[in-house]
């Protein structure tokens, strides 16, 4: 079967077709907008190179005009989808696209006519997959394979647009749209359908990278405070531990409410829930820079805090069970005062693990529990270390 005009169309409409479709079930899967926004733009490619070939029977303003300005609309689909994926807003003055397209049905039929509409089509189409491209672009952060990928294709298909406008008015070009005639034409349909398989893929992997992005986020945190659970601060403690010295000491602060089973019983564990809420929100308020705070479970929460004092850490535990007293006071009024009692350790050389370090702040939150609890007790084997 030869690749001629209409045979390239027909295969454009069932690769358009199948990347609609294909995005669509990967959106029932992820619910992740711009998967629809671009399985439509694949959808509107599909109607446009149908209703493209209705030019050879005669239907030109369908077949050209009609189906070039969906293939416009399509790309805008594209943008709309990016936009979407990267959080961004778009001007209302790319609504004069719309205007600009209805504006060639008032030009007059003549043999510059088809270069006229091929050269607006492929700038407008270049505008919108250029924009696509740039806002995809890292902004200080990394991108994922798949959105790396899609970048630069949808930066390729753009560029190939812009040399086709450019073509399209050289002198002594062949283009006539109602037959499908001059080679540029020809090529453009060979990288419709080269560009819809490289589009789709890209798309796909780029929200799929966000997926599991998504799930790894998940899975590091708390569900009800949104701090790093046990598991992600054993691996983050890890890189925490290696920049410890006595020049950078660090410090672990096992944090526990005391009380809080009658929080529970007088007002319900809604109100609990609310009260280890809060106490996170203030953790994360007072946490300085390359420090890291977990909830351990239950109402046991630890803080390893970088470059470290004695005066530092007893500070910010003070500092924190002030603030925890009131609100507590405040909100969830119990018999018995509901405070925070923290064992603190302060160290200056790498301990064996985490759990042996937790296990040395616990000794420490026993002793501020022993001692009639609201208070924080601190041992500090820094002295130790640089006594020996």
């Amino acid at each position: 079967m030869a690749l001629d005009p209409p045979t390239m169309l027909t295969i454009t409409i069932a690769l358009a077709a199948a990347a609609a479709l294909y995005l669509a079930i990967e959106w029932r899967s992820v619910r992740e907008p711009s998967l629809l926004l671009w399985s439509a733009g694949f959808a509107t490619i599909t109607v446009g190179s149908t209703l493209a070939l209705l030019r050879g029977i005669g239907l030109l303003l369908i077949g050209i005009w009609f189906a070039n300005g969906l293939l416009v609309v399509a790309h805008g689909f594209f943008l709309l989808g990016v936009l979407r994926f990267t959080q961004h807003r778009l001007s209302r003055a790319w609504l004069l696209m719309v205007g600009v397209w209805f504006a060639l049905l008032l030009l007059p039929a003549g043999p510059e006519w088809s270069k006229v509409m091929l050269m607006v089509n492929s700038l407008l189409v270049a505008l919108l997959t250029l924009k696509a491209s740039f806002l995809l672009k890292p902004h200080g952060r990394s991108l994922s394979v798949g959105a790396v990928q899609l970048r630069y294709v949808l930066l390729i298909h753009g560029l190939f647009y812009v040399a086709k406008a450019i073509i399209a008015i050289a002198p002594g070009t062949l283009i006539d749209l109602a037959t499908f005639g001059g080679l540029i034409i020809q090529v453009s349909l060979v990288e419709g359908a080269m560009a819809i398989i490289l589009i789709a893929l890209s798309m796909t992997g780029t929200v799929r990278y966000r997926r599991e992005e998504r799930i790894a986020r998940l899975a590091a945190r708390d569900p009800l405070t949104a701090l790093y659970n046990r598991r992600a601060l054993e691996v983050r403690a890890t890189h925490f531990f290696k920049e410890v010295s006595p020049a950078r000491p660090g410090a672990l602060l096992l944090i526990d409410i005391d009380n809080f089973k009658l929080v529970n019983d007088l007002h319900g564990h809604i109100a609990g829930d609310r009260l280890l809420i809060a106490l996170s929100e203030m953790m994360r308020a007072v946490l300085p820079e390359r420090s890291l705070a977990a909830r351990l479970g239950g109402d046991e929460f630890v803080i390893l805090l970088s470059a470290a004092t004695s005066e530092r850490v007893v500070a910010l535990g003070s500092q924190l069970r002030e603030q925890f007293q009131q609100f507590a006071l405040q909100t969830v009024p119990t018999p018995q005062a509901v405070t925070l009692s923290i064992g603190a350790n302060l160290f200056d050389q790498p301990p064996a693990s985490l759990a042996a370090l937790i296990e040395q702040g616990d000794l420490a939150l026993y002793q501020s529990k022993r001692d009639g609890r609201d208070s924080i007790r601190l041992v500090d084997r820094t002295l130790v270390s640089s006594g020996s």
